[in-house]
């Protein structure tokens, strides 16, 4: 086994600016539609094709949604009134866009959001979103190519255990 010792006796000081991550911004995206008042600005967001994809997934929704590319933020602003209709035309184009169907849940009481495409790499598997949902009390039927959900009333806590590490 390799290791990396330091030896020294003079501080180490500095700064370094980590890239955003589009894997976390894009949950992070969707989780902006919560809020009915105020806006959520992101700084430091990747400006790739999946954190496109879901702006516009979310503009759908009717988020409104601004960009500035050379400061790599994005400002949302979800205070209007929101459809719970996210489509095939744009779900369908990245796996990652399950994500909204949480927010629209807590926040409207019912989502339908198309079933997810995106890229082949691997199995990914959207079911332990749903069986989370499930656990927090949502009812969901999938038909057609959609997931319906809705909540009788609020979501209500409850210990969630996944099948792997």
């Amino acid at each position: 086994m390799e290791k990396i010792v330091v030896r020294g006796g003079n501080r180490l000081e500095g700064e370094v600016e980590i890239e955003g991550a589009k894997n976390a911004v894009l949950p992070i995206l969707a989780a902006a539609i919560l809020p009915s008042e105020g806006r959520t600005i992101l700084t430091n967001v990747p400006m790739l094709s999946d954190v496109y994809t879901m702006n516009n997934v979310i503009r759908f929704l009717n988020v409104k949604v601004g960009f500035d590319e050379n400061e790599k933020l994005v400002e949302i602003d979800a205070t209007g009134k929101l459809s719970y209709d996210a489509p095939f035309k744009y779900v369908s184009k990245m796996r990652a866009s399950i994500v909204v169907l949480g927010p629209l849940l807590a926040r409207l009481g019912k989502a339908r959001v198309a079933m997810p495409g995106g890229c082949a790499i691997g199995s990914r598997p959207i079911d332990l979103h749903l069986k989370g949902l499930e656990l927090l009390g949502a009812k969901i039927e999938q038909h057609n190519g959609y997931i319906d959900v809705h909540t009788d009333g609020r979501l209500v806590g409850a210990n969630i255990y996944l099948d792997f590490p």
